[in-house]
């Protein structure tokens, strides 16, 4: 097939992926503002912000991860214009939402005493403790909006969560400089500050998104008169379905993540504060990557709505091809600035830590070796991943990415983590094996289902 058949869907694609990569940037640049802004109070304060979002990312991983069967969903009912299907779809899947919100604030809230046990060094732990208590409660209202957006990404109204979340973002760095520095008569709340910057952030976030879509004719219908506890077992048992698999398939990435912050811990502050550089960085090109899942998904359930398979692979191939492209430029932005890019984190006039922040560059900017390495299989896992979520086959790549991550990244990042192997560096090579194991085992599987969908559909038009 000519090459032209999957470049002409790149434009539509990016318009569809572009506001979803916009308002997933949103996400992490909060993180990238906290990182920056409590990098100047030193390296400790880093490392504690980077073990404070460990248990975020995890139980952030598990809500957004089941949100996303919200999407094939109204995807589906979207291209079939069947209504009442797509705001039973979006209510029971709201409400689960709202539910896990709260299971997680009080998972995260309680897990707490557990970083005395994890052996990261005392002074990053009791400056973690008072940070979770308010980021903690900040995941209600973050799952709520998940609810939302995903439902608002099904309908292909991709823009309007983008907009929710740039605003959280600009309300968030006005927070953050008034309450971590204690600006024009604000107390000075050190970590604490970017804390309550991200809790009122992520309220009005829900908030406004929740208005935009009240005020869109498309949307008006489903995000009001909501009878919320009026609800259907058999709705609710199919959201669950699919949301579970790929909350686990979402916790099995992250988690290993999450280990890498742990891990890098046991080598002290300064690796694990490279660490949490490094990773803040990678993760926004991840954004970009995680945009055009987003937009797989869509379009995959949209074709899989109408029933139209070999468009169906045609479309998806095209999106595969352009997160390709993409993550091998931000591969080589990697190669070329990784002395660079981790000194925005660093105050290099601050004398007292000096040796300290030194030492943290020069880790970090060996991990963004790595880091490059791996832009192209974390790419294709995460594009192929939102392409069997709108297949909506969900149980198989749920399997596919534990192997992937935990029998073959992690005890890689174990072995080759450790002080006297390659230490920090060797915890991301674990990370690398992980990512391309699961890039290689998903393609076969989506290749697979497609070319079998395609088959039994020209058998049955026989």
């Amino acid at each position: 097939m000519h090459l032209t058949n999957y470049t002409k869907e790149f434009k539509y694609n990016w318009k569809l992926a572009a506001p979803v990569m916009l308002g997933m940037l949103g996400h992490t640049f909060v993180s990238f503002v906290d990182n920056i802004m409590v990098g100047q109070l030193g390296t400790a304060e880093l490392a504690a912000v980077s073990l404070g979002n460990s248990f975020m990312f995890i139980a952030m991983s598990l809500g957004i991860g089941f949100s996303t069967a919200i999407t094939p969903l109204i995807a589906e009912a979207d291209s079939a214009k069947d209504f009442a299907k797509g705001k039973s779809s979006f209510k029971h899947g709201l409400f689960l939402c709202t539910v896990l919100g709260v299971l997680l604030f009080l998972m995260v809230f309680f897990a707490k005493p557990l970083m005395y046990l994890m052996k990261q060094p005392i002074e990053v732990v009791e400056l973690a403790i008072p940070y979770l208590n308010f980021v903690a409660f900040s995941l209600i209202p973050l799952i709520i909006f998940q609810g939302f957006k995903q439902f608002s990404d099904g309908l292909s109204m991709t823009r309007s969560p983008m907009y929710a979340t740039l605003l959280a973002n600009i309300i968030n760095i006005i927070l953050n400089y008034l309450l971590i520095f204690g600006k024009f008569g604000f107390p000075e709340m050190g970590i604490v500050g970017a804390a309550y910057g991200t809790l009122v952030s992520r309220i009005v976030m829900v908030w406004y998104l929740w208005f935009l879509l009240k005020s869109k004719e498309k949307s008006k219908a489903f995000v009001t008169n909501i009878k919320f506890f009026v609800l259907n077992k058999v709705m609710l048992k199919k959201i669950i379905n699919l949301g579970a698999p790929s909350a686990m398939q979402m916790f099995f990435e992250v988690a290993i993540f999450t280990a890498a912050i742990w891990l890098s811990g046991l080598l002290g502050k300064n690796p694990q504060a490279a660490n949490q550089i490094a990773l803040n960085l990678s993760s926004m090109t991840f954004m970009v990557a995680m945009g055009l899942s987003v937009a797989s998904m869509i379009r995959v359930g949209n074709q899989k709505g109408l029933e139209n398979y070999s468009e169906l692979r045609r479309i998806a191939f095209s999106i595969f091809l352009l997160g390709i492209i993409l993550a091998t430029c931000f591969a080589i932005m990697f190669f070329v600035f990784n002395e660079t890019l981790p000194k925005l984190y660093v105050d290099f006039d601050d004398a007292e830590n000096l040796i300290d922040n030194t030492e943290v560059v020069g880790i970090a900017s060996k991990l963004l070796i790595a880091a490059a390495f791996y832009q192209i299989s974390d790419s294709i896992q995460v594009l192929v991943l939102g392409a069997l979520r709108g297949l909506q086959d969900v149980k198989i790549p749920t399997i596919i990415t534990f192997i992937s991550y935990w029998l073959v990244g992690f005890p890689i990042s174990w072995f080759l983590g450790k002080q006297d192997a390659y230490g920090s560096f060797g915890i991301w090579l674990g990370l690398l094996a992980g990512l391309t194991t699961a890039a290689i085992l998903l393609y076969i599987r989506f290749n697979y289902l497609t070319k079998k969908l395609i088959l039994s559909n020209k058998i049955t038009d026989k």
